[in-house]
């Protein structure tokens, strides 16, 4: 079994890239309660394929500057850093662009005039020319002309430039539609049981929700009611089970009976499932094989890390700061709630198409325990990519509307007891104010790439994750920031009016100013608070401050969401250790 899962893995990372430049995409996915389709739309397409060619020439370029080699001598060592499994498909793509690349680069032309050439960047009619780097002096269209004179009669570009995916394979489109169900529905790859949960970590495993304990048996699964307090088998994972020699009472019943045992449930967007590019990816003077040893489980777990996550992370952060969570805490405070999290967010996600992905919820009302569910799509309401961005963003309306069916939903769903807690919208003018002038990491060898440079060139190719927010136009900032504050007094007033049959609600502010002062206590800088390669989520030192803040908010304000300390925490880890891990 270990095996076929390597064979698939390793197969699956090739053809994972390019499908999931949609899905890993900040920018918010199709409004709707349809499944987002897992097809990419061509200009979609193209404009992360630009992004992505430009990234990888410039790592290329500063690589052969930093070791003081050749070109070619770069693209190998780019491929020797690859995991093993993975360089197949980098010494095929050197074969392919390696030998254009660096004729290129060695005739001084930059990373946008090697793309456009290339035609991996392609202008539209009527649309601007994109490019990251200032231009060169004789100016970028003409640089682009004498590159593609360069590169007119080269026979393999134009053999491979005729697929448009690596999908139009034949032996790989068996396996691009089992990757598109991944994307699509947002459910566990591997789940022999079809419980909902996996003992496979990423493709929606269990980083992503609590590791199943048997996958096959549907009966067992975190979250569970314990059956016959577990006397014979764990069936709610949380890794309490047997029975007591000493007075023959199970131990489910002795320490979790009346313990207000409960989940924790994220439905969110990118920032809740912890979106996050390692710097030391596109980093020269800090690259080695170490570097991308975690490519692999990257790709598939959608450039998501929600293991290390403020809601539901579980691991110590290999990423950088540490991790804390809202599940760790109340892991803590009652360790019967060991395993019981699911964290049901996408890259992309909004109060729109949050109402098709809630359906991959997993709890039953009438076996399963409560949960603290938090709402939290933060940002793309109002962020998408478009030139005519206030016309694309969710109006107050649509919020109130989207909202309340996702609330009718989960009254529908969840046992009675949970609670549901809504985020507001985060004020994202700290982004452009903390970052635009400081450099990139690809820009900081040469100090020419700033992240004003960077918003310009996505906002310029329309994948901004944010043309409201990433833009030096201050008014735009402001009108974004005001509808930012319109949506999240709507979801306000849910929480003061709406009531529900299965669980209470309640309404918070996203903490930012409050981690911003907290970390500024601790003696940090506010740009650090940003992932530093997409210059626009929060990285894991602002993750794990909010933790403490929600849960200092919810322990003072809301007691009763948090449940009571169990006093018998203690025991339980004397008797079963880790209670068999994450």
């Amino acid at each position: 079994m270990r095996g076929s899962r390597r064979t698939f893995l390793n197969l699956f990372c090739i053809v994972w890239l390019p499908l999931l430049l949609k899905a890993a995409s900040s920018s918010p996915l199709p409004r709707g309660s349809d499944p987002p389709s897992p097809a990419l739309p061509s200009g979609l397409y193209k404009g992360h394929t630009c992004v992505g060619c430009v990234l990888v020439v410039s790592v290329i370029e500063q690589l052969a500057q930093w070791h003081n080699s050749t070109v070619k001598a770069a693209v190998e060592r780019l491929c020797n850093y690859i995991p093993e499994k993975l360089q197949g498909i980098c010494y095929l793509l050197a074969e392919l662009y390696g030998p254009h690349i660096a004729e290129l680069i060695d005739r001084e032309m930059n990373a946008d005039v090697v793309c456009h050439s290339l035609k991996l960047c392609k202008q539209d009619p009527g649309q601007p020319l994109c490019h990251l780097y200032p231009p060169p002096k004789v100016g970028l269209s003409t640089a682009i002309r004498k590159a593609k004179r360069i590169m007119k009669n080269s026979k393999d570009l134009k053999i491979f430039t005729g697929f448009s995916s690596v999908c139009a394979f034949p032996l790989l489109a068996n396996l691009c539609e089992k990757i598109k169900y991944v994307i699509r529905n947002k459910l566990p790859f591997e789940d022999f049981d079809g419980d909902k949960f996996s003992t496979f970590p990423t493709l929606r495993g269990y980083h992503w929700r609590g590791r199943d304990c048997n996958d096959k048996n549907a009966t067992m699964y975190p979250g569970r009611r314990p059956d016959n307090w577990d006397v014979k088998s764990d069936s709610n994972c949380n890794g309490i089970w047997g029975v007591d020699p000493k007075d023959g009472i199970p131990y489910e019943e002795k320490f979790c009976k009346g313990a207000d045992s409960q989940g924790v449930v994220l439905l969110g967007d990118s920032a809740g499932a912890h979106f996050h590019i390692p710097p030391e990816w596109m980093t020269v003077t800090q690259m080695s094989a170490k570097s991308f040893a975690n490519l692999p489980m990257a790709f598939t777990d959608e450039l998501d890390w929600p293991q290390f996550s403020e809601i539901t992370g579980f691991l110590n952060s290999t990423i950088g700061g540490w991790t804390d969570s809202l599940y760790l805490r109340l892991r803590r405070r009652n360790r019967c709630n060991h395993r019981d999290l699911q964290n049901i967010s996408q890259n992309g996600g909004s109060s729109g198409n949050l109402l098709y992905l809630i359906k991959s919820l997993a709890r039953n009302q009438l076996l399963d325990n409560p949960a603290i569910v938090i709402y939290a799509t933060i940002g793309n309401d109002v962020c998408n990519g478009n030139r005519d961005t206030l016309a694309h963003m969710t109006t107050p309306k649509e919020m109130l509307s989207n909202v309340v069916q996702a609330l009718r939903y989960l009254d529908s769903r969840l046992p009675n007891g949970s609670h549901v807690i809504l985020t507001g919208l985060v004020d994202g003018r700290f982004l452009w104010d903390n970052l635009h002038d400081r450099y990139h990491p690809l820009g900081q060898l040469n100090r020419d790439v700033t992240y004003s440079q960077l918003y310009s060139f996505l906002d310029c190719l329309q994948v901004s994750p944010c043309s409201g927010w990433l833009t030096p136009n201050e008014t735009l900032r402001n009108l974004t920031s005001e509808r930012a504050l319109q949506l999240s007094n709507v979801l306000k007033e849910i929480a003061r009016s709406e009531k529900f049959a299965n669980f209470d609600i309640f309404y918070m502010d996203f903490p930012l100013r409050q981690t911003a002062e907290e970390w500024r206590k601790m003696g940090g800088e506010p740009w650090q608070l940003i992932e530093p390669v997409d210059g626009f989520h929060p990285s894991q030192i602002a993750a794990a401050l909010g933790t403490s803040i929600t849960w200092q908010k919810a322990l003072h304000e809301w007691p009763q969401v948090l449940g009571k300390e169990n006093p018998f925490n203690d025991q339980i880890e004397a008797i079963f250790k880790d209670q068999g891990g994450h």
